[in-house]
């Protein structure tokens, strides 16, 4: 799609004139070239234009936030009154404020991709300019762009004062229990943890989207906030083999990663001291976090080993600020990485930098997202001969936080261009993500990328030619992660422009999460009542095949149990199995979840398994729809695949390394022998390319047929039997 057209689509009709006339400036250098060559008469009108553009365009920008800052100082003046005089602390009055708190996010968020829609024009026009003049203005103008930058307006301090003011809203102005600086152990319970790209196009959408359910942790709330405050720095340590890179990518038991992190701005003076360590969930481990903070002029002195471990433990008894369990962990960390030092030689690789914003209420667990914008990777080796760290510091001097790093050398920086987002569930005590996330994550707005690793990344960026491996998400970087635009979902206005969240205005999505409760917690006292449970169904993927549906047995209304026909039980593993119950067949392939109401049809559906819940016909739900839960195919299915092949390729050239010994050094029986051999392999070579291909195809396609081997294994030891008896009778006849 032309830019031009692309521009049109995004545009906010209120603010239509206020946009880059990118239109007028394209026509401006195709009209001025159709009769003479370019001369610098036209260069001058037409860089007076540009500067009139972009002057336009920031001074709206300007305005725009001056009075997104007014409406939410006008709004945290009049919560503080409500919360002085409960007369006035009424329903209709925390309403009112909760919807003029909504409006200014939409603002925000509207002026959040108005800002980068121009950012991207004024770089498509200066592009389209020098490649048809031969000029170089993107160069001159530069300076232009500095004094007036675009490209660096962040709305990160906006979104959390209009959440912590939406969170008071909440509460009917009640302060919010639970202490945002206690985290907690962070490894004290099991965590479902999925990471997601997001286009820069969507990040502010995506943070006012998770804002609406949960608030903004801020850890200091005696401090004001400023956008300092989200910054993150993490000087990632490796060898110069990239043992622990090669360890963390192939997830080997006990593989470590070793960062040295600071909150906030480069002057900060507790740097902490982080290892990740992997452990394999079948061996009932769980890959753990440890760290311990150190002042920032004791860091050069620990990692070469002068200060030690004892010396830190005798600091924090002298200090008398932290219990004995406390003690002995740093002592534990700090050893055990000290240790990492000096055994696997590491040395600093390279600079993570970002601003976060994580979403979490305060003391609870159960659920916490970071988001991660403005990603850079900074160098901090010398494995080009290049010194980047003075006097063998441990991190480099003239690098801050001075995002996008313009002053740092091109070889040096690559800024990632997508921010990420991280969901971290508590799973063990059974939680299951909201449906306002489960709706989020399915959207247009995020593209999941399944284990994705920062340091990983950056490292096969700046050093891949040094690498035996590199992640698989790398071929995701060359294509477009956005999507089209998802029915009802995100943010978005009605015809009168008023905000719709997912398609529904506010009071109409609070009501149905209220309803989705009331539901929840009936659903929760009738089992409690009953002393029984609906049986479900499972969705699990296998290493060997596609994901697959398993349903448990469930009852009819009189109690006997739902037998499977006759079809799911002769080992037709086809998802649309027909279930019936036990006084006759039905014609649907539905299963009933206990009573005759309520089926669960189950089909398969394009590149993904689908079970689609049809209410029941008596209830209130009717013709509600029906809910589709797909279930994605992981990269993982593909690779057990070519494991498999890969293993049968094994054997063929194991045994033809035998044929070829017995043909080239053995006598005429042995020839024979090695000769039915090398037609064993060959033969078996073909059959095991066959099964790949063929599985391939069904994965791809979500095929229900059967994905084991029966026949393979069993027709190939029959033949090496075979061989062997012809070998024997041949010797010894």
């Amino acid at each position: 799609m032309k830019y031009g057209s692309e521009l049109q689509d995004n545009v906010f009709a209120p603010w239509r004139l206020s946009y880059i006339a990118y239109d007028v400036l394209k026509m401006e250098l195709k009209t001025r070239q159709l009769d003479h060559e370019w001369t610098d008469a036209d260069e001058a009108d037409f860089v007076e234009l540009l500067y009139n553009e972009l002057n336009k365009v920031y001074d709206f920008v300007t305005a725009k936030l001056r009075e997104v800052e007014a409406r939410i100082t006008y709004c945290e003046r009049t919560i503080a009154t409500f919360q002085k005089n409960p007369t006035m602390s009424s329903e209709a009055n925390w309403g009112i404020m909760d919807d003029a708190l909504t409006e200014v996010l939409f603002d925000v968020n509207d002026l959040a991709k108005f800002t980068r829609v121009n950012y991207i024009g004024f770089q498509k026009i200066l592009k389209k300019h020098d490649k048809w003049t031969n000029r170089n203005l993107q160069h001159s103008f530069v300076e232009a762009l500095r004094s007036k930058p675009l490209d660096k307006q962040r709305f990160d301090v906006a979104i959390v004062y209009i959440s912590s003011l939406h969170d008071l809203c909440r509460l009917r102005g009640q302060p919010r229990n639970g202490n945002s600086a206690a985290g907690g152990d962070q490894n004290a319970f099991e965590r479902a943890t999925s990471k997601y790209w997001i286009h820069p196009d969507n990040v502010t959408e995506v943070k006012a989207i998770i804002m609406l359910h949960l608030p903004v942790l801020v850890f200091n709330q005696n401090k004001k906030y400023e956008e300092s405050d989200s910054a993150i720095s993490s000087v990632y340590y490796d060898n110069y083999d990239f043992d622990l890179y090669t360890g963390r990518l192939q997830r080997d038991e006990g593989a470590e990663a070793v960062r040295f992190r600071w909150y906030g701005p480069y002057e900060s003076p507790n740097i902490f001291i982080e290892r990740k360590t992997h452990h394999a969930a079948w061996l009932n481990g769980a890959s753990v976090k440890d760290r311990f903070p150190l002042k920032e002029d004791k860091v050069n002195s620990y990692v070469a080993g002068e200060y030690t471990p004892e010396q830190i433990v005798e600091q924090l008894r002298a200090k008398g600020t932290a219990d004995e369990e406390t003690i002995n962990s740093v002592n534990f960390i700090s050893t055990g990485i000290q240790t990492s030092f000096k055994e696997k030689n590491l040395t600093p690789i390279c600079r993570i930098f970002y601003s976060r914003t994580a979403f979490q209420l305060p003391g609870d667990q159960k659920l916490r997202i970071s988001l991660d914008s403005d990603m850079t990777y900074i160098r901090e080796d010398d494995l080009d001969g290049t010194k980047r760290r003075e006097n063998n510091n441990w991190r480099r001097t003239d690098a801050h936080i001075d995002y996008p790093f313009s002053h740092l050398p091109k070889k040096d920086v690559y800024r990632f261009p997508y921010a990420v987002l991280e969901t971290k569930l508590q799973t063990h005590l059974g939680q299951e993500p909201p449906q306002w996330l489960t709706t989020l994550l399915d959207s247009h707005l995020v593209h999941e990328v399944p284990r994705f690793s920062k340091y990983l990344h950056g490292a096969s960026y700046f050093y891949g030619e040094r690498l035996p491996l590199l992640p698989w998400w790398l071929s995701e970087m060359s294509t477009d992660i956005r999507k089209p635009r998802s029915m009802n979902a995100g943010l978005s206005r009605s015809k009168s422009f008023k905000p719709l969240i997912d398609g529904q205005y506010r009071h109409a999505m609070e009501e149905e999460e209220r309803r989705m409760e009331r539901q929840e917690r009936t659903a929760k006292s009738v089992a409690a009542s009953d002393g029984s449970s609906l049986a479900g169904s499972t969705v699990h993927s296998q290493i060997a095949g596609p994901p697959s549906i398993t349903v448990q047995a469930a009852e009819n209304v009189d109690g006997s149990k739902i037998k499977p026909s006759k079809k799911a039980k002769n080992g037709g593993d086809n998802l649309s199995s027909t279930y019936s119950p036990s006084l006759g067949n039905n014609e649907k392939g539905v299963m009933y979840r206990g009573g005759a109401a309520s089926p669960i049809e189950i089909e398969p559906v394009g590149e993904a398994v689908a079970i689609d819940i049809v209410e029941d016909g008596n209830g209130k739900d009717k013709g509600a729809g029906r809910k589709r839960v797909k279930v994605k195919v992981e990269p993982k299915v593909f690779f057990a695949n070519e494991r498999t092949f890969i293993s049968w390729l094994q054997f063929c050239a194991l045994l033809l390394t035998v044929a070829l010994n017995l043909l080239n050094f053995g006598d005429f029986t042995s020839r024979i022998c090695g000769g039915i051999f090398i037609c064993i392999a060959g033969v078996m070579s073909m059959y095991a390319l066959y099964r790949f291909e063929r599985r391939a195809w069904m994965i791809n396609r979500q095929h229900n047929g059967r994905y084991d081997d029966l026949w393979g294994p069993a027709v190939l030891c029959f033949f090496l039997v075979a061989a062997l008896i012809v070998n024997f009778y041949l010797r010894f006849r």
